[in-house]
């Protein structure tokens, strides 16, 4: 599938077709406008009888991007639950605020490694100073250390489109996009995307270029846990149910940019199974021109492949990352997926997912009470950290409650096809 749009080429067909030639005078010794070395040009020169020289442009399609890639790191749901900002504040050296650096630590470097950093912002983090710090379900709110230290790691595209938007009214999902507004501002190149302060908010598409790459946002939800917005409210959030919708932004962003990233919050709570809904949904979304799907909210990882276009040419879905931090407690909920691949784009404007690693990582904590909560790559995971695991203690149910290394491997083999698999 050609992923560019020669708008500008068609444009200019169309003006010549109604213009005829255009002249360039060249009684001065003028020179004629050179042709770029990569455009598509059909060109005749003729000696005109007044002494200029006439050029006739057949065809122009001088729009056609250079190519390149742009690597990928995407993580998943970065859900801030009350023992994640506990143990954060029991890091904080001046014993004031919170210390998110601790907790994200054994990862960061991973994060570094990408050109384009993407995550799914779970918990709200409201700039209101009324709207209490909570972690609880049906109740997020996150200190705004939180978002800072996303900064510091160097994510710079946020999905906010997920299930708890309106946890604390649309009030406090107001004061989240405050929020962000002002993140962007102090941090140049961010891309926030998902909710909209209006329909014409909604329709300017977050674009961000990187490497020379022009690379589209859309993100969509499943449910809003049954809240839905105001009848006197503007915001505009858009459910994975809306399928005309979705094609239409869809084939939108492929007319403005060179590549486009939906993220989409889906799929069954605690199940690695996907759900016929989703693939049905995540199938669309490729046909209609989508390049790469990050999936969120199961809160444990699943599977991830290719989809084929009826056109031959091929899109990947990741259907659910699983959790980037929690303070959930099954083992299938602490261990996460961070998405490592390449998007290239060719010369003549397709685009191919590439070089796709997927490495786990995992919450770590030391007793029944969460503390010292923290992710830790499964790279470096031990024996000995495995051992020290407050998951057994937390945890009664002891199918949820096992944990050792041959689990944990097994829990990674379910969700995360061997190809794909980078576990040093």
């Amino acid at each position: 599938m050609n992923k560019k749009r020669y708008f500008a080429a068609g444009l200019a067909l169309l003006l010549l077709g109604t213009a005829g030639c255009r002249s360039i005078d060249n009684t001065n010794g003028g020179a004629i406008p050179a042709i770029a070395e990569n455009s598509d040009v059909t060109t005749t020169i003729s000696d005109g009888m007044d002494g200029t020289v006439a050029r006739e442009e057949a065809t122009i399609a001088n729009v056609k991007p250079s190519g390149g890639k742009v690597r990928v790191i995407a993580a998943g749901d970065n859900l801030v639950q009350t023992a994640v900002y506990k143990s954060a504040a029991a890091h904080n050296e001046n014993g004031e605020g919170y210390n998110f650096e601790y907790c994200y630590e054994g990862i960061k470097d991973i994060i570094a490694e990408g050109d384009l950093k993407i995550i799914n912002q779970e918990t709200l983090i409201c700039n209101n100073e009324d709207i209490d710090i909570s972690g609880s379900n049906y109740s997020f709110n996150s200190p705004p250390e939180v978002g800072e230290e996303l900064m510091k790691l160097g994510f710079n595209a946020v999905s906010m489109s997920n299930n708890h938007l309106l946890d604390k009214g649309i009030g406090g999902l107001e004061s989240c996009m405050a929020y962000w507004e002002q993140m962007k501002a102090d941090n140049p190149g961010l891309v926030t995307y998902g909710v909209y302060k209006n329909e014409a908010d909604m329709n300017d598409i977050r674009v961000s270029e990187i490497n020379g790459i022009k690379i589209a946002f859309l993100a969509y939800t499943e449910n809003i846990n049954g809240y839905s917005v105001p009848e006197d409210s503007d915001v505009q959030i858009v459910l994975t149910s809306e399928d005309e919708k979705i094609k239409s932004q869809i084939e939108a962003a492929n007319e403005i940019a060179d590549a486009v990233v939906v993220s989409a919050h889906w799929g069954v709570e605690d199940s690695f199974d996907v759900t016929d809904g989703v693939k049905r949904q995540a199938q669309n979304m490729i046909d209609w021109g989508a390049d790469v799907i990050i999936g969120t909210h199961p809160h444990v990882p699943q599977t991830m492949e290719y989809l084929t276009r009826p056109d031959g040419s091929q899109g990947f879905v990741f259907y659910s990352l699983g959790n980037f931090i929690s303070a959930q407690t099954y083992n299938i909920n602490i261990i996460g997926e961070i998405a490592d691949f390449e998007m290239v784009v060719a010369p003549e404007g397709d685009v191919t997912i590439e070089n796709i690693q997927v490495r786990p990582v995992i919450t770590q904590f030391d007793d029944g009470y969460l503390s010292n909560l923290r992710l830790i790559a499964y790279r470096d995971y031990t024996e000995e950290l495995c051992a020290s695991h407050g998951l057994p203690y937390a945890m009664s149910n002891a199918y949820y409650a096992e944990w050792n290394m041959g689990r944990i491997k097994e829990i990674i083999d379910e969700a995360i096809p061997a190809e794909f698999q980078k576990l040093d």
